[in-house]
């Protein structure tokens, strides 16, 4: 363990210099070409590792470009494969990183994305890099991906990470520890929905019976999908977004609202997504028509015995580098559902600590890089060797 550490503190200045340079990139969902660009510079690096590295463009379900999905593989004398998952995109729009450049002070490190997922990318790729170093090869195959559109749901890398998430023993997740060192041991389900009602426009003063007015059916729906609140345990429905008509002496033809479902249990995230459906689909306002779209919907991680005893093996692993280590379930969801799904044993939070994600005030703590890394390193040599739940 005091090699682990040792060689993680030898990569710090490269890591370090490599996040400088990632962040300084403008790599929010859909930018394609500072994804891309994003992606030339893992990749330049995970060759010099002695990686292979293999880049797979995507697109979202019209068609348009999402940017490349990169899977880097290093082969080990073992039998297990182990993947480590992380983005590069970013929710930030074209100019951010000129705007709010990489910075540090008082040994926290500021800017776009610097925590989710920059960060934690290159921890993944710093953890390869130690076991590689130290000779530790225990594992079958090492398989680092980077995907360019996990903050919108990954619509375009899904199919790819489902593909993974099938064929690994473990997943080992790279967004950073939560802002208290947790690592994430669960995720609530998520799907974003798209109602578009669809009414009549009539004259509001003149004949007002001759429309359908869109926008009472919306308040409707809205008052009706609040009331799901509470119906299930850990089920929460939220109208984040409303708009219908434009004048005040016209009914309106039409309205649309976006709503988001979470959930921790898929029984309950399923039963939950059919009463929208339901309410939905029912008459509101007569002559007004639902219409209902579904997007990346994301179901809920629920732990299972095998990625309980990698939260377990990962505390011992702490304990052993003297890293006290807790976990926790989150409301958020991220590629680690996807890749439970696919039936992969998953641990996320392993990347080094950070907080205010999605936020101006976004921060890595710098110095926890040296002992997460580690931490990642000897998690990934402890479960290509121990016993475990096989």
């Amino acid at each position: 363990m005091d090699l682990l550490i040792a060689a993680a503190g030898d990569r710090l200045t490269t890591y370090e210099k490599r996040l400088a340079e990632l962040v300084g990139i403008d790599s929010g969902s859909g930018q394609v070409d500072g994804l891309r660009a994003a992606a030339d510079l893992v990749q330049t690096w995970c060759l010099a590792a002695g990686l292979a590295v293999e880049r797979t463009p995507v697109v979202d379900p019209t068609g348009t470009p999402l940017g490349d999905v990169l899977t880097a593989r290093r082969r080990g004398r073992g039998t297990r494969r182990i993947l480590l998952a992380g983005h590069l995109d970013t929710v930030f729009p074209p100019g951010t990183a000129a705007a709010r450049p990489f910075r540090v002070r008082d040994g926290r490190a500021y800017g776009p994305g610097v925590s989710d997922d920059k960060g934690g990318v290159l921890a993944g790729l710093a953890a390869i890099e130690v076991l590689t170093g130290l000779g530790l090869a225990e594992y079958g195959e090492l398989i680092l991906v980077c995907t360019p559109d996990e903050e919108i749901g990954s619509p375009g890398s899904r199919a790819l990470l489902r593909g993974l998430g099938s064929q690994v023993d473990f997943a080992l997740c790279l967004e950073c520890a939560r802002d208290n060192g947790d690592l994430v041991s669960a995720r609530k389900g998520v799907a974003e929905l798209e109602v578009t009602l669809h009414g009549r426009a009539a004259h509001a003063g003149i004949e007002p019976e001759r429309g359908a007015n869109a926008l009472l059916a919306a308040a409707r729906l809205t008052v009706a999908l609040d009331a799901l609140n509470g119906r299930w345990a850990g089920v929460t429905v939220n109208v984040g977004h409303l708009r219908a008509g434009d004048r005040p002496n016209v009914i309106a033809d039409r309205a649309r609202m976006l709503v988001d479902l979470r959930a921790w249990r898929t029984g309950e995230y399923e039963a939950a997504l059919a009463e929208i459906r339901r309410l939905a689909a029912a008459p509101i306002v007569a002559g007004v028509r639902a219409e209902l779209v579904v997007h990346a919907p994301t179901p809920p991680w629920e732990p299972n015995p095998t990625s309980r005893w990698l939260t377990e093996l990962a505390a011992k692993v702490g304990a052993a580098l003297g890293i006290p280590l807790s976990h926790t379930a989150t409301g958020g969801g991220a590629d680690a559902n996807l890749l439970a799904e696919a039936g992969a044993a998953v641990l996320d939070g392993l990347g080094p600590v950070g907080g205010a994600d999605h936020s101006p005030s976004e921060w890595l703590d710098l110095d926890t890089v040296v002992p997460r890394t580690a931490l990642l390193a000897g998690l990934i040599d402890q479960a290509s060797r121990a016993g475990g739940p096989f």
